[in-house]
């Protein structure tokens, strides 16, 4: 985008996540991206709300696209894209998959706060997750908590499952404190510490692991135990809440589906 001083941006290509989408004027849009090379992106796709437009229809939230983008001052500006998997359009009509995909899309971006910094293992966590859903390898809700609790260890956050968080004593331990960090032994259990089920810390560390074998066999008690928590971990680091995670449906809980697979990672 060029202006008065003569300002020239370059081109520069990359591939990218679809987080989000917001209406600008009449015909375009403001497209916030997650691109392999680039970090966190906004891009302006003018006229994509026209009909005429010649890729509007893969502008779509969730879809992993190829772009091309010319530096602007502000806002950079589409100027080509390719489809690469286009995920959202698997699940626009599943309620379950689709809030899943909002809560791990605004994660991604909460968790990006700094615009085109490079964050290459989240997109490939955001990336993995979101085909994930799409293919319907488990059950969606276990999707979301794998790829919060891999997202929070890519940020420092991880809670501690296999040993104190407090003092570092072997575990498994019964207690579980958000402010302290993770589970927490009986002698630096601090009050009000939750109590979860010792197969609830289980089902985390497979999370955590990629260990679906486990995952997929945890009882829904157990699972809904797990996403308590994994939630109220993420949100006391965020330091404020996620807008689309209470509306996750968190009593979906098996997909008829393909074999169970592990949530893949994209290449770097």
């Amino acid at each position: 985008m060029s202006g008065g001083s003569g300002f020239r941006g370059k081109l520069y290509r990359d591939d990218a996540v679809v987080l989000r989408v917001q209406k600008l004027g009449e015909s375009d849009r403001i497209i916030t991206l997650f691109t392999r090379h680039h970090g966190r992106v906004r891009a302006v796709a003018k006229g994509v709300r026209r009909t005429t437009s010649k890729f509007g229809g893969r502008l779509e939230p969730f879809g992993h696209i190829d772009v091309q983008l010319l530096e602007g001052r502000t806002l950079d500006v589409i100027s080509q894209v390719e489809g690469v998997d286009l995920f959202g359009r698997r699940f626009l009509d599943d309620y379950s998959r689709y809030t899943v995909a909002s809560a791990i899309a605004e994660t991604a971006e909460r968790l990006t706060p700094v615009e085109q910094e490079p964050s290459l293992r989240l997109f490939q966590l955001t990336l993995g997750a979101l085909r994930a859903l799409a293919v319907a390898e488990h059950a969606c809700s276990l999707v979301l908590d794998a790829y919060l609790l891999r997202a929070m260890s890519s940020a420092g956050w991880a809670p501690a499952l296999r040993e104190c968080a407090v003092c570092g004593t072997p575990g498994p331990h019964r207690g579980f404190s958000i402010a302290a960090g993770g589970a927490v032994c009986p002698d630096c259990r601090p009050p009000g510490a939750a109590h979860p089920a010792p197969a609830t810390i289980g089902l985390m560390t497979a999370l955590t692991d990629g260990d679906w074998a486990v995952a997929d066999n945890a009882s829904p008690v157990h699972q809904r135990e797990a996403s308590g928590l994994v939630a109220a971990h993420l949100q006391w680091h965020l330091e404020r809440t996620l807008r689309s995670l209470p509306l996750v449906d968190r009593e979906e809980r098996r997909i008829p589906a393909q074999p169970p697979g592990p949530i893949r990672e994209e290449r770097s």
